[in-house]
């Protein structure tokens, strides 16, 4: 049988794959004082039978991976008073299948070779992790999340149904999977930071993603743990920061003359919110109310439909309004469309001006006024999700911004 010249390289990414593994076994044998039953020569051979059976004939392939079940289930057997676990055993069959893999995919075979060896590496800390910092709570919780995203998600119809053709389930699935996800970073960083740094940290970054899913997200914590109130509206403020920040990116990614033209708002808009959401941080990390040991809940379920409802109907008012009362102008309806993403409102008007459908001066107008429209859901966001206390520490930075940025408009 003749071998292409290419084919060696696959052999040597089978040998590099049989070496990596059996070296990390290796060491795990002279660490845990274990008679394992395979060290680097056996993971080595193992990685090369798979790669020749395959060459050969794939029925020698299911030929070798069976002899090596038979054998490594044997030394099991023989051996497991001394090693009961099964993880070098499993490990070698993977070896063979990677060895094989290695013919055909070789990237792909080393990447996974490489993820083992750190799997198999990462022993101590993954079981300290899973035994003693995570709780039965947080993985329950952690499930439901991956199920919402792997499972469900990819199963949520893609298009516009409902009255007036306003509500994508898709998108408003999103929006739950986002308020748990927001939530549950919020209990890791609560676990880790404590509630006066983390939630503020946690606000802003998650502000990136949604903003008024982020609100939601907090308002749930302050339920969940009432003395947490103002950490989580810092957190909130912030994420209004994050929106200003969000949003210069992506009008200097499509068309930076309205850039230019929004320059002023968007900086009185920022600072405004900046200075108040620091001084709500400082305020909350000066407070002496003892940290909270037991944070509660990673996230509710029940609160991330709630919120995603509350999104929903503001948008089928809003279709219903254009319905009823005809397109009123470019204005009217980015401010509709402001009331659930105002990103999306002012990628809309860029691409107008972009098109030279629309000047940058005429397009400063409606990105304003879909803010404004955002804010308001922000601010009913903060009323429904966290209650009055959180609401009334919420919602005056959240006029404080809206007002900066039209006076700034007006002088400028």
């Amino acid at each position: 049988m003749t071998i292409d010249n290419a084919l060696w390289l696959n052999y040597a990414v089978a040998l590099g794959i049989g070496l990596l593994i059996g070296a990390e076994r290796e060491r795990n044998n002279v660490a845990s004082h274990s008679k394992a039953v395979a060290g680097i020569r056996t993971f080595t051979i193992a990685a090369l039978l798979g790669a020749v059976s395959i060459t050969v004939n794939f029925w020698l392939l299911v030929v070798s991976l069976v002899c090596t079940t038979i054998f490594t289930s044997t030394a099991y057997f023989l051996h497991k008073e001394d090693d009961p676990g099964l993880t070098t055993e499993m490990t070698l069959i993977f070896t063979v299948i990677l060895g094989a893999l290695a013919m055909s995919a070789a990237s792909f075979a080393a990447s996974l070779a490489v993820a083992a060896a750190i799997l198999l590496a990462a022993k101590e800390p993954i079981h300290a992790f899973v035994r003693g910092v995570i709780t039965k709570e947080e993985l329950g919780a952690f499930l439901t999340l991956a199920a919402a995203t792997l499972i469900v998600l990819p199963l949520v119809p893609n298009e516009f149904i409902g009255p007036y053709d306003a509500i994508n389930p898709r998108n408003l699935w999103v929006i739950v999977i986002l308020v748990m996800s927001i939530s549950a970073f919020g209990h890791l960083a609560l676990r880790l930071l404590g509630g006066r740094i983390g939630l503020p940290l946690v606000g802003l970054v998650s502000g990136f993603i949604s903003s008024i899913a982020t609100i939601g997200a907090m308002g749930e914590r302050v339920k969940q743990s009432p003395a947490l109130v103002s950490a989580a509206a810092a957190g909130a403020v912030l994420s209004s920061l994050a929106t200003i920040f969000q949003l210069t990116m992506i009008l200097a990614a499509i068309e930076a003359s309205i850039l230019r033209a929004l320059a002023p708002p968007l900086l009185a808009g920022g600072l405004s919110i900046a200075i108040y959401g620091a001084i709500m941080t400082w305020s909350s990390f000066r407070k002496h109310e003892a940290e909270i040991s037991k944070p509660g809940r990673s996230f509710s379920v029940k609160t991330a439909f709630t919120l995603a409802a509350v999104i929903a109907l503001v948008l089928v008012t809003s279709a219903a309004l254009k319905a009823w009362f005809g397109q009123a102008g470019l204005v009217v309806g980015t401010a509709l469309a402001g009331l659930a993403d105002v990103h999306a409102a002012a990628m809309s008007v860029a691409s107008l001006v972009a098109s030279n459908k629309l000047s940058a001066s005429a397009a400063v107008l409606p990105i304003l006024i879909a803010f404004s429209a955002n804010t308001l859901s922000k601010a009913i966001m903060a009323v429904v999700s966290g209650g009055r206390a959180f609401a009334l520490q919420v919602i005056p930075p959240l006029v404080l911004q809206v007002s900066a940025i039209w006076i700034a408009w007006f002088v400028f």
